[in-house]
């Protein structure tokens, strides 16, 4: 099979929402190419390796890679990815240059070329996230080891607001606590949510296509038995209470179901929100507040910020 390399010049706010256009246009896999990674300082916390080519990164913004497969329906597929980036503009995303390049690659090449980037990588604690077809020895006896195969899902598990959620997680997530993943994508929240012992989870997304990479995911994981995933728009429908609900999906969506969310976390339960930019941060922390909302902390990663609310327990 033939293989068409789309490649979008964008800025670093913009990746997430066109990562996740280009997976719900039947994308297998999505490179990131970031300059900043290049020159970032990184702590050795979590004993993280990283072996960049300054050659595979542009000069300035951001490259986002995906692969389509050539049928007579990519011409329509790429006007429509065209449309969908144009239209962030309508939530006030800067989406840079914007220039959209394609060119053809083969079976091969579209298989291997987005393995380059995706190594083990600690982001927690507890927590490393394992690309299926890598070996890798668990270097302390509590660690957790998510495994996630790119190609079935959009999002690796390591974007600073995927690691934020997981960090949040961890500090939150108790035994037995009940957890609803708004938006689920790869699933990786879920997974993580139930590796912490969370039972039973709830991993919820309106694209069929997650839904069905994510259930492969947490089969991958064999986290079944506590996670559950189907689709779902945000919290529509949803009428039981949850100990934490978790949402890492953009800003002007969490606005939308932050008055819901206070009713579906229990009294004393957490509302975890990210993939808010810096930018959007206090139109957020504003809106959970007024919903009900304490605000517990607020985590920030690169351009990007995560916020741990708490409902308030009864009196």
């Amino acid at each position: 099979m033939k293989w068409s390399e789309i490649s979008i010049h964008t800025t670093n706010e913009a990746v997430e929402p066109i990562s996740n256009i280009l997976h719900e246009a039947g994308a297998s896999g999505v490179v990131i190419e970031d300059p900043f990674d290049l020159v970032k300082e990184r702590e050795d916390v979590y004993g993280e390796i990283y072996q960049l080519n300054p050659e595979d990164y542009p000069e300035e913004g951001v490259i986002v890679k995906a692969y389509l497969p050539v049928n007579s329906f990519l011409g329509e597929t790429v006007e429509e990815i065209k449309q969908a980036i144009n239209n962030l503009i309508l939530y006030n995303i800067d989406i840079g240059k914007n220039t959209v390049e394609i060119s053809e690659v083969n079976e091969e090449e579209w298989a291997t070329a987005w393995k380059k980037y995706y190594n083990p990588v600690k982001i927690s604690e507890k927590f490393t996230i394992v690309p299926t077809w890598e070996q890798y020895e668990p270097v302390h006896s509590d660690e957790l080891i998510i495994e996630l195969d790119p190609g079935m899902a959009f999002g690796t598990g390591t974007h600073p607001t995927t690691v934020m959620c997981i960090q949040a997680l961890e500090r939150t997530v108790k035994p037995f606590d009940s957890v609803i993943d708004v938006g689920t994508g790869s699933g990786v929240l879920s997974i993580a949510s139930a590796l912490l012992k969370a039972e039973p989870v709830q991993a919820l997304d309106l694209d069929e296509v997650a839904v069905n990479s994510a259930r492969l995911n947490v089969k991958l994981n064999k986290v079944q038995n506590a996670v559950t995933v189907r689709q779902n728009n945000l919290l529509d429908d949803i009428n039981e209470q949850a100990d934490i609900v978790v949402a890492n999906i953009l800003a002007e969506i969490i606005l939308r179901f932050n008055d819901k969310a206070i009713e579906v976390v229990k009294p004393g339960g957490y509302f975890i929100t990210s993939g808010i930019i810096q930018q959007k941060k206090q139109q957020v922390k504003d809106a959970l507040v007024n919903s009900g909302f304490l605000i517990e902390e607020i985590m920030v990663m690169e351009d990007w910020v995560a916020i741990i609310a708490k409902r308030p327990e009864l009196r």
